[in-house]
């Protein structure tokens, strides 16, 4: 699948298209007026479809914005395209995986044995895959642009930090991070540092911890969807 393709399906299934519009169009660090002027817009129509005033932008719209940021980035010389590409899985992310059908939070959380302690009121949210992260590795082996590779074709999906003793800086680097994940999961974590159960909330993120050894977290993965 084309990357502008798995963009514009985040942005279509979003539950608030709008803010994943901009989100995107952020990530690819282009100004309002620079998008509407490649497309012929107004400003003001896209600010109305970013901030919600306007519904959905509908998937002609979509794909036609999404299009526009992808040349302008390629007339640029191509850097976001390039780091969004590449699809290697490092030592840092064990693994990785993409959902052919969405799982609510709720039923990926019962499947891995979890406890949600904060950021209750989003377990609805649709998932369409997981990210695994050494935690430790993380921080020592990945740059800026290598957490991109985390999120895979869609951010709407599940981090599972593995090495966590209090959750802070997982959640820290979440929270000054443009891309915002559906689920995040400790596993085996020490103790809660309550900072980051209180990101959790800010954010609207559900955060949840499993004790399930490795090996049979890792078995009930691979059997979701």
């Amino acid at each position: 699948m084309e990357l502008s393709e798995r963009i514009a399906g985040e942005i279509v299934m979003s539950e608030e298209p709008g803010k994943a519009l901009r989100k995107w169009r952020q990530i690819f660090d282009i100004s309002q007026k620079e998008l509407t002027g490649h497309l012929g817009l107004s400003p003001s129509v896209l600010s109305d479809y970013e901030s919600g005033r306007r519904g959905s932008p509908g998937v002609k719209m979509v794909q036609k914005i999404v299009n526009a940021m992808v040349e302008i980035d390629q007339n640029r010389g191509g850097g976001t395209l390039e780091r969004y590409s590449e699809d290697s899985i490092s030592e840092a992310i064990p693994d990785k995986r993409e959902f052919t059908k969405g799982i609510l939070a709720e039923e990926f959380i019962e499947t891995i044995e979890g406890r949600v302690i904060g950021g209750k009121s989003r377990m609805r949210r649709i998932l369409w895959g997981y990210s695994v992260i050494d935690s430790l590795k993380a921080i020592t082996t990945l740059s800026s642009s290598d957490y991109l590779k985390v999120y895979g074709y869609s951010s709407e999906r599940a981090l599972i930090f593995l090495g966590v003793m209090y959750g802070r800086s997982p959640m820290v680097a979440i929270r000054s991070h443009p891309l915002k994940p559906g689920l995040v999961i400790f596993h085996q974590p020490g103790s809660i540092d309550p900072l980051a159960v209180e990101l959790a909330e800010v954010e609207h993120i559900p955060l949840a911890v499993t004790d399930l050894p490795l090996d049979e977290l890792f078995e009930r993965l691979h059997k979701m969807n």
